[in-house]
């Protein structure tokens, strides 16, 4: 299991290594407050939640803990977006999609359905992962659906796990796809980007 930058192309969407070239557009469509609303990096206002989100990712990224990945929205031509592996076990053969958001111009869209297909199928089929988990606030409902639609297993809830900027104590809903889930995930995400 090799963790190397790459580029991950769909036809909706490009995942990019994330470089400070992508932050103007970031920084752009990162306004809403609502995006920031249950990230651990939240801020009073969304532009700097933009900029905490990326000098987190970057600084992660540059001491080896992580691989942080721009949203290109192929049609605009525009970074909508971020995401990340995170929590990376080489030897474990895990590693978890996480910090991701969008913003609001591609909600409801097949940007971010095809964006976990190519993160879900580089870790499986490239990276040779035994498990990709997924983990969100408990409180945010809409996020929880849209890991589930991808088919990731609830596994449980990590009670009282973090305390956000805001000083709310977080309870954490753990998912998981596994390697023999694989493939009927990747049936099911197909079809999905098929009808979209």
């Amino acid at each position: 299991m090799q963790l190397d930058s790459v580029t991950l192309t769909g036809s909706h969407v490009r995942l990019e290594p994330l470089v400070v070239a992508h932050l103007p557009s970031l920084l752009q469509h990162g306004t809403e407050a609502e995006i920031w609303r249950y990230m651990p990096c939240c801020k009073r206002e969304a532009g700097k939640s933009v900029q905490a989100w990326f000098e987190q990712v970057t600084v992660s990224m540059a001491t080896g803990h992580s691989l942080g990945f721009a949203i290109i929205d192929v049609a605009r031509n525009q970074a909508v977006g971020g995401t990340t592996y995170l929590d990376i076990s080489v030897k474990d053969r895990r590693l978890e999609i996480g910090n991701t958001w969008l913003g609001r111009v591609v909600w409801h869209t097949a940007i971010n359905t095809e964006a976990k297909f190519l993160l879900l199928r580089h870790a499986f089929e490239a990276l040779g992962c035994h498990r990709v988990q997924l983990k969100t606030d408990g409180r945010n409902l809409r996020s929880q659906a849209a890991i589930e639609r991808i088919g990731a297993v609830k596994e449980g809830v990590l009670r009282s796990h973090m305390v956000l900027p805001d000083g709310h104590v977080r309870d954490t809903v753990m998912f998981s796809v596994i390697a023999a889930e694989w493939p009927a995930v990747k049936a099911q995400l197909g079809e999905f980007l098929q009808r979209s």
